[in-house]
């Protein structure tokens, strides 16, 4: 038997031990969790916001730039 398929072998094994080796999780504060929760959905709320706004800009540009005239049509239902 090859003596460097047996020392890969080894460290193969090794490694992969420590690689699904799992860490405790840490305690979490409800307080602080809440409070991360709150500031998250506020920055997602005002991402979508700005999202839309530039969305519309771009549309508006493009039908100025095609000369598409009348309503924007409503997408989704909306």
């Amino acid at each position: 038997m090859n003596i460097r398929l047996v020392i890969m072998t080894v460290a193969m094994a090794a490694t992969a031990g420590a690689v699904w080796a799992k860490l405790p999780a840490a305690p979490a504060d409800p307080a602080k969790a809440a409070e991360a929760k709150a500031k998250a959905d506020e920055a997602a709320k005002k991402d979508a916001d700005l999202l839309a706004k530039f969305q519309d800009k771009a549309v508006a540009n493009y039908r100025k730039n095609k000369g598409i005239r009348g309503p924007v049509p409503k997408v989704g239902g909306k």
